[in-house]
């Protein structure tokens, strides 16, 4: 098993190689506002599948998906009700993650429902690959059941040799996960109250 390598985030190779890697179909780890995550390109479902294989993660699980702009929603989503386009307007970025219905040409290994949760990360480095690369397959960067890792090295010790990059971005906050709002009805349902207090 090859060692994952590790970049500085202010490394100006840092950016330019994680768009690389991910465009090859790579795995690469990267900081967020809340925990280190693990992402893919959402067009590619081999390396959506090889997120599964790295994490020892059920199959059955949905993967979350980021995104660095409201631009990019058409790729993931039909459209938003105009009450969920605000939440987004004025909680993004920040940890906020909307459950809405997905487009059906999306890969099947994304979601095994026909819903998606998004988010916009409040992090000047993920903001700016995702801005690069468009929207993300992201989830926690840990094997199943592992702890969060909140730093590189929380990354490294359990992923190393599973993915192809590690950005390193210095210790990040942790703390409650994000707010989740199901967008899906006509009525929005608050599934789990965060940090971000929605009054459905």
């Amino acid at each position: 098993m090859t060692p994952t390598p590790v970049l500085k985030s202010t490394d100006p190779q840092a950016l330019p190689q994680a768009v690389q890697t991910l465009q090859r179909g790579g795995l690469v780890v990267f900081p967020t506002d809340t925990v280190y995550g693990l992402g893919v390109l959402i067009s590619l479902p081999a390396a959506i599948e090889r997120i599964f294989e790295a994490k020892g993660r059920d199959a059955a699980k949905a993967i979350p998906v980021l995104l660095g702009s409201l631009d990019h929603l058409p790729q993931i989503t039909p459209g938003l009700p105009a009450r969920a386009r605000e939440l987004a307007q004025r909680h993004w970025p920040g940890a906020l993650t909307l459950v809405v219905a997905r487009r059906p040409e999306l890969p099947e290994a994304l979601s095994p429902t026909p819903t998606v949760g998004i988010r916009m990360p409040d992090h000047p480095f993920a903001l700016d690959l995702l801005r690069r690369t468009g929207p993300l397959a992201v989830t926690s960067a840990n094997l199943s059941g592992g702890a969060n890792p909140l730093s590189a090295a929380d990354a490294l010790a359990q992923l190393d040799g599973r993915v192809d990059l590690i950005i390193d971005g210095g210790t990040v906050p942790g703390g409650l996960p994000s707010t989740v709002v199901d967008c899906t009805a006509d009525k929005l349902a608050v599934l789990r109250q965060g940090p971000i207090f929605i009054d459905a």
